[in-house]
């Protein structure tokens, strides 16, 4: 395709440039030896160029901002895989990954549908199922983890298997809910 653009001379000189473009971000993209930082940087570098030169590919110039503007709305997910080992590097590999856990899971479970439990702890379970999918993990591991993270992710999925549990409890009796909740509220205001 290069050699064609090459060969039509001056007229396909912006789509030409673009394409390059295009292809240099797909090239840096996938280096996967380098860190998130290093990819970060030089896609960073790739993007502020294709914005400062964008008058040089004439009508295509909407096209580049519109590439820049959702490589920019990727920004915060998309370099991940590079500094975690075994992170699916693509939304179709990501997706394989949570229809293998979703099919283990069904498996294990009887159930035909996911388990609700995947709902409110899939924080959780599908790391430890991806990671334990993989390779066996030791003792050793577990006993090493952060103690002050693990408390922290305990914690708020307790906290959404209560909000659930009270949507449950609205959502079945709604008058006695609110009865409580007022009687909880009156009991706060009253004094000492």
């Amino acid at each position: 395709m290069c050699d064609a653009f090459r060969t039509a001379g001056g007229a396909f000189a912006p789509v030409y440039l673009a394409f390059g473009w295009v292809h240099q971000a797909a090239h840096i993209l996938g280096r996967i030896e380098l860190t998130g930082a290093a990819v970060r940087r030089r896609l960073s570098g790739l993007l502020g160029a294709m914005t400062r030169h964008r008058g040089v590919v004439g009508e295509l110039s909407g096209a580049v901002d519109h590439f820049v503007k959702v490589s920019r709305s990727y920004w915060g997910g998309l370099f991940g895989c590079y500094d975690t080992a075994g992170l699916p590097r693509t939304n179709n590999d990501l997706e394989r990954a949570f229809g293998s856990h979703r099919y283990h899971e069904r498996r294990a479970t009887g159930r035909k549908g996911a388990s609700p439990s995947l709902v409110l702890r899939g924080a959780a379970k599908l790391v430890a199922g991806l990671a334990t999918r993989h390779r066996e993990v030791t003792a050793a591991e577990l006993a090493g983890a952060d103690r002050v993270a693990w408390k922290r992710l305990r914690a708020e999925l307790e906290t959404r298997r209560e909000r659930r549990t009270e949507r449950r409890r609205f959502r079945r009796d709604p008058e006695g809910y609110l009865k409580a909740l007022e009687n909880k509220l009156i009991q706060l205001r009253l004094p000492a």
